[in-house]
């Protein structure tokens, strides 16, 4: 999808008003463009399957991920809808609230997935999962049963509003989750409270686990991740670094642990590499503009001494 990018915007104006911020601009978005064109650029070759509109939001999302060097024959053109874009308000603490329009994304449904594109591929990443509702909840898990049948890994990440129906849609995705890599904040919004005490990343994870999620790595913002295999597991703390952005960060954490994994770094490095990814991120205006190449971000990695 599109974003249009407007910042520092700390306060919204009163009916009738003209507020001035100091930029403006359009950008790629999405979850799936966003880790898509992070993993095209740590090495991993990646293509991305999806939907737009027949419109200028449509064409720059296209173009942006053909210049990243993404393969696009899996995004669809509906001319019957816009292209899914949301409006990305930056604050000057770089804290982002966000007014969304579903688009695309709303007509996009398991039939809209070309298998002929996933023959060779090693793994399968549904990202955005919460925001599709013609393809969320069964749909996609029938999709990720496939991909497991056909031999590929399989990932997903979650966007939206958690609530019930949030988790009763993700309930039958999980037993073909290989790697879920959602949002902690998210995730606790819609668990049951604990019996006692309170929401801990381990009883998270462990509520995924026993759905039979393989491995779960939380993306904790400014903590860092946590990852469970059900055997192990391992708290890595976040890179410090002065954030202009965080757009697109949780998404930057998913390429890069993906990264990780796709090249057999191990969890527990691939974690250090998705939260090295994210902090990349954020040191840039937009998704995916402070993404470095894989060689550059483990320097960054080694020389912050994390």
């Amino acid at each position: 999808m599109a974003d249009v990018i407007a910042r520092p915007v700390d306060s919204y104006p009163a009916p009738g008003k003209l507020q001035l911020c100091d930029e403006m601009r359009p950008t790629i978005g999405g979850c799936a463009a966003n880790t898509g064109i992070g993993l095209q650029k740590l090495g991993i070759e990646t293509g991305v399957i999806g939907k737009v509109g027949r419109d200028g939001f449509g064409e720059m999302v296209r173009a942006t991920l053909e210049e990243n060097g993404l393969d696009v024959r899996g995004v669809s053109t509906d001319a019957e809808v816009s292209t899914s874009a949301t409006m990305v308000m930056i604050a000057s603490d770089s804290e982002r609230s966000f007014i969304h329009y579903t688009g695309a994304n709303a007509t996009f449904t398991a039939d809209d997935v070309d298998w002929s594109l996933m023959e060779n591929a090693k793994l399968l990443h549904v990202a955005g999962h919460g925001v599709m509702p013609a393809f969320d909840g069964q749909p996609c898990a029938d999709v990720l049963r496939r991909a497991k049948e056909m031999g590929l890994e399989t990932a997903l990440d979650t966007a939206g509003d958690a609530s019930p129906e949030w988790m009763e849609h993700l309930l039958p995705t999980l037993p073909y989750i290989d790697y879920f890599v959602p949002s902690y904040d998210e995730v606790i919004s819609c668990l049951p409270a604990p019996k006692s005490g309170a929401h801990t990343p381990q009883r998270a994870a462990r509520a995924f686990l026993d759905e039979g999620v393989k491995v779960v790595a939380l993306k904790m913002g400014e903590a860092g991740c946590y990852i469970n295999d059900g055997q192990n597991e391992w708290s890595i703390p976040a890179f410090r670094v002065e954030a202009k952005d965080a757009t697109g960060a949780g998404d930057a954490f998913a390429a890069g642990f993906l990264a990780g994994v796709r090249r057999g770094f191990g969890l527990e490095k691939s974690g250090r590499l998705g939260n090295a990814t994210g902090a990349c991120c954020v040191t840039q205006v937009g998704t995916v503009a402070g993404i470095r190449s894989l060689e550059e971000t483990l320097e960054f990695a080694q020389k912050s001494g994390k």
